[in-house]
């Protein structure tokens, strides 16, 4: 629920903004560099020369390059396979990755690194360099790939100054595939019900939750939340990135005014930086992954005085969050 539009509704913005805010994360090519693009050319899984992958998936991987010239081929090579499920086009994906550029040698900036954090992205969507984008599509989750990325299939003619790659340096990539989550997932689980006197919930798989307002009960003033699944991941930090399916109604009348699972599946959001109303950052950091919660915003920690869409001016607005991934 994003604090200035109603409707959360600006993904690849978000995305956008996490990815050039961390000088370790690939950089997306500029809307120059994508309008003069070559074709990326279709993936092989072999071509010679290669080079050699050693360490294990999940740790940072050793690169070693051959002496000798790329073949220019986009090569997306299956270093050891996960057995877990398949990534399909649209699911968001967590992948660490270990990098060198082929051409200089040199050893670029790393997720393994100090600072460093994994990507997540939705698989071929566009929204990061094919070598990221097009490789984890087909592939299982728990997968160690090795990727040659030719000019058109890494940073172009512009290179990435973030990462030090030169214009038309071919670049090698190791991806972890760490997690993939389908844009229809929902937390299942027995849930627990919050106090009498806040809206209960009926799962509906996979589908939006049912909200039901207590009958006669005024809406409270103050931010309530009651966990309904709880989760055994790890706690959300403020300035996370999470994917999250939710739905959201008014107390006034029950009325659902917003909900992913009606709008495209999950969602990702910055969590802790004001990117979204205030009752999420304070109730959804400290949560853990996992975790299904319920949240009641009084007006003043949801959109105040102002109308947003189809939610009138100084709303109280219950939300029911299923928490499905942080990074």
């Amino acid at each position: 629920m994003r604090r200035t539009a109603g409707l959360l509704l600006t993904l690849p913005l978000l995305l956008a903004v996490a990815c050039s805010s961390s000088a370790k994360a690939p950089s997306q090519p500029s809307s120059t560099a994508s309008s003069a693009a070559p074709t990326v050319p279709a993936p092989v899984s072999e071509a010679a020369p290669m080079p050699t992958v050693s360490g294990s998936f999940g740790s940072k991987a050793t690169i070693t390059i051959p002496d000798a010239q790329p073949s220019g081929q986009f090569v997306v090579n299956t270093v050891s396979e996960g057995d877990k499920g398949t990534v399909n086009k649209g699911d968001w994906v967590t992948v660490n990755y270990s990098a060198k550029d082929w051409t200089t040698g040199k050893e670029l900036p790393s997720s393994y690194d100090a600072g460093g954090k994994p990507q997540l992205y939705q698989a071929g969507s566009g929204q990061l360099v094919p070598a990221f984008d097009q490789s984890v599509v087909g592939k299982k989750t728990g997968s160690r790939l090795l990727v040659v990325a030719p000019p058109a299939a890494a940073f172009g003619s512009q290179g990435s100054t973030t990462l030090g790659v030169n214009p038309g340096d071919t670049v090698v990539f190791v991806l972890d595939i760490m997690e993939d989550i389908p844009q229809d997932s929902s937390l299942t689980g027995t849930m627990t019900q919050p106090p009498a006197n806040l809206p209960q919930v009926k799962d509906n798989g996979k589908a939006a939750p049912t909200i039901t307002i207590p009958a006669g009960e005024a809406p409270p003033t103050e931010l309530q939340q009651a966990v309904l699944i709880k989760g055994e991941g790890n706690q959300v930090k403020a300035g996370q990135t999470l994917v999250v399916q939710y739905t959201g109604v008014l107390w006034s009348n029950g009325q659902q005014f917003d909900s992913s699972w009606s709008h495209g599946g999950a969602q990702a959001l910055q969590i802790g930086t004001g990117s979204v109303i205030e009752g999420w950052d304070k109730a959804l950091v400290g949560q853990t992954v996992g975790s299904r919660v319920e949240l009641v915003v009084p007006p003043a920690l949801g959109y105040k005085d102002q109308a947003q869409g189809a939610v009138p001016a100084n709303s109280t607005l219950v939300f029911v969050i299923d928490i499905l991934e942080a990074v």
